[in-house]
């Protein structure tokens, strides 16, 4: 029952993070929120993980800390050729950056708190959450819904690799150190520019290319640690 417990919590954390996040880069700078938000979900569990007395190598401290520089390098997006005309970053903007790249750290921490056997229940309590959450806001915002098949298979897709991505990470961060697997996890936005890269015809700012290449240096070290 306590597991079910931090997977709720982790889930609504998780909806928070994602609600505040797309709400962010809808309206301000991308360039900005995306680092902003990325390094404060890869910060967040790694402290909290270190003041918990988790005690990485030597190795493994110096792969994070290139892995937090990377997040943020390749986050970094351009903003020219867009179609939406983004503002710039006010007061309210930032605060939401900041919620969302908390509340993106709160959900690693939660879900890595999850007692040892309990399953995949609290992975899907997690993903309730989540829905709840963001079912909710688009109703208090009363979006207007659209639904096609082709829509519908993509968010079946995604909603696949979404639960893939979250299980992988919660029987990881129970097998090991959550400053090290959150670190790992927060790497995210690395393979997000990889596949616009490879399977969506994107160029690579170099600030990105400088990113991925940090990313592959964080992942052997990590590795070797």
């Amino acid at each position: 029952m306590a597991g079910f417990g931090w997977g709720l919590a982790s889930g609504i954390a998780s909806g928070i993070a994602v609600w505040t996040f797309y709400v962010a880069m809808a309206r301000g700078p991308m360039s900005v929120i995306s680092p902003i938000t990325a390094i404060l979900a890869a910060a967040g569990p790694l402290a909290f993980g270190l003041a918990a007395g988790e005690q990485p190598g030597s190795t493994a401290l110096t792969g994070m800390a290139i892995a937090l520089v990377a997040t943020v390098l390749a986050s970094m997006e351009d903003e020219k050729g867009t179609s939406v005309q983004h503002g710039r970053l006010t007061r309210n903007l930032l605060i939401l950056s900041v919620v969302s790249g908390l509340a993106f750290a709160a959900f690693f921490i939660l879900l890595g708190q999850v007692p040892a056997g309990q399953g995949l229940w609290p992975v899907a309590a997690s993903r309730v959450g989540a829905t709840v959450i963001l079912i909710t806001a688009a109703l208090a915002a009363r979006e207007s819904f659209r639904f096609s098949r082709r829509l519908v298979a993509i968010g079946v897709v995604i909603a696949v690799f979404d639960v893939l991505a979250n299980g992988a990470f919660y029987f990881a961060a129970q097998a090991g150190m959550l400053s090290l697997v959150s670190v790992i996890a927060a790497l995210y936005p690395v393979f997000t520019v990889a596949l616009a890269v490879t399977h969506g015809g994107e160029r690579l700012r170099p600030v990105q290319m400088v990113g991925l290449a940090l990313a592959a240096v964080a992942i052997v070290l990590l590795a070797l640690a």
